[in-house]
């Protein structure tokens, strides 16, 4: 037996999503093995061999590793952010394996280390790890919360040439608005306070929760649909009449969720995001159904296409399998299968006092 082998083992030792007649345990660790797979000897997880890494698609591989017991690897992947932060706290938008590929810095991709750091300290309990990554993480928030506009929305990027991007986006500010709630529980764990990250919450959740005209318009977008709802910012009965008003526009019967409202052709992972955000508005049964449904772009090798076209009835992109679908899906099963408090991270009342 080889020591990556014994190392494996030990990893597999806690609880592993599995949903009955949807996704089972030994899928899901199948799924993050594929993941492991595009893992590069520095924790730099590509999309697809040969593709890119942006770093928030690199953390949700990383929290879909600690999901499926392989924290060597997640934590690898931590490092890599560790390792290629810049020094105003942010991050560049796509890696490659030799070098950037865009320039661009995006808040949201920035802010989203947040959500990891604390969701990979409530799946292990280590809080040396917290401890660890806080500096990286303060870093990154600190940069974030500085682009706050006076509308309560987070200004979306930094443009390659460093000026100032010229408006919010409503998905972006959604999660990075969960990504400061994340970073609030970690500064409270280790005996912190950050008033400043508590004001910028509270300011973009009120533009969030409310028709401010703070964001620049997406509506044909899923995720300007769901995004509110998963993160916490839109909750209770606002949330179900949210999820009610775009189900006809977003949800394919059989399928799963459009990308676009107009576009016929669904992908995997808006539709495991959706899944946490019916979870979210305690739409369980609904959640269980579509994450079903989507269980036909599993590929043999356990990864998952990215989307798929109707009425022709093929991939799109054609050939694409990517981390990020197969750790979307990692995570809705998490969600949908648990109790426990990582399961529990994209709850309003789990990262809100």
């Amino acid at each position: 037996m080889t020591s990556e082998n014994t190392q494996e083992e030990q990893e597999l030792t806690r609880e592993i999503p599995s949903i009955p007649g949807v996704i089972n345990a030994d899928q899901v660790v199948e799924t993050a093995r594929s993941i492991i797979d595009l893992q590069q000897p520095d924790g730099m997880i590509l999309w697809f061999e040969g593709g890119h890494s942006d770093p928030w698609n690199h953390v949700e591989a990383a929290m879909a590793l600690s999901v499926a017991g392989f924290t060597e690897h997640a934590e690898r992947a931590y490092r890599w952010l560790e390792a290629s932060q810049l020094e105003d706290g942010s991050w560049y938008n796509y890696y490659v394996v030799d070098g950037v590929e865009d320039y661009r810095k995006d808040t949201n991709v920035c802010a989203y280390i947040a959500t990891g750091v604390w969701h990979h300290y409530l799946v292990t309990r280590d809080e040396s790890f917290l401890v660890s990554m806080w500096a990286t993480m303060e870093n990154a928030i600190d940069f974030v919360v500085s682009l706050q506009r006076c509308d309560g929305g987070i200004t979306w990027c930094i443009e390659p040439d460093e000026s100032m991007g010229k408006f919010a986006l409503l998905t972006g500010s959604s999660s990075i608005y969960h990504s400061i709630r994340c970073a609030l529980k970690v500064a409270e764990t280790l005996g912190k306070r950050r008033s400043e990250w508590e004001s910028c919450a509270d300011k973009l959740r009120h533009a969030l929760a409310n028709d401010t005209g703070a964001f620049e318009p997406k509506d044909r977008w899923a995720m300007d649909w769901y995004y509110p709802v998963l993160s916490g910012a839109v909750v209770g009965d606002a949330a179900s009449s949210r999820i009610a008003s775009g189900w006809p526009s977003f949800v394919v019967e059989g399928k799963g969720v459009r990308c676009v409202s107009d576009r016929p052709w669904i992908t995997a992972a808006e539709t495991a995001e959706c899944v946490i955000a019916l979870d979210a508005a305690g739409m369980t049964a609904e959640a269980l159904e579509l994450l079903g449904w989507v269980q036909f772009l599993r590929d043999d090798s356990g990864a998952y296409w990215t989307g798929w076209v109707f009425p022709d009835d093929v991939h799109f992109p054609g050939g694409e399998r990517t981390t990020y679908t197969s750790a979307a899906i990692i995570l809705a099963a998490h969600v949908l299968s648990s109790s426990d408090e990582a399961a529990a991270i994209f709850r309003s009342e789990a990262v809100r006092d």
